[in-house]
């Protein structure tokens, strides 16, 4: 048993490591919220950009746009497709974005 729980745990910071990696930043900042929008491109989301950048504080919205421009030439570079659940996950972070 003691040999599986520092594996399971291995596996464990494998995964946590996986999410930092593909949102880039901490939840709840403009980087954050930048690559959400980047993804739900990536899902074939509707995003109304220009809503979630009013949303904003005014000292924000410039770093928004250059991490978001950041985001989507990664993403052309390297594409990536959504399954049903993150398609789903994505669409309401969006929708949470732009009613903040």
């Amino acid at each position: 048993m003691t040999t599986i729980k520092p594996f399971a745990t291995g596996l464990l910071l494998i995964g946590l490591a996986g999410c930092t990696t593909v949102a880039g930043s901490l939840p709840g900042t403009v980087e954050y919220a930048a690559a959400t929008v980047s993804r739900a491109y990536d899902c074939g989301l509707r995003v109304d950009r220009s809503r979630i950048i009013a949303r904003l504080d005014r000292q924000d919205r410039q770093r928004f746009v250059e991490a978001n421009a950041g985001y989507a030439v990664k993403s052309y570079k390297a594409p990536h497709r959504c399954d049903a659940s993150e398609r789903e996950r994505v669409q309401g972070e969006i929708g949470t974005l732009a009613r903040r």
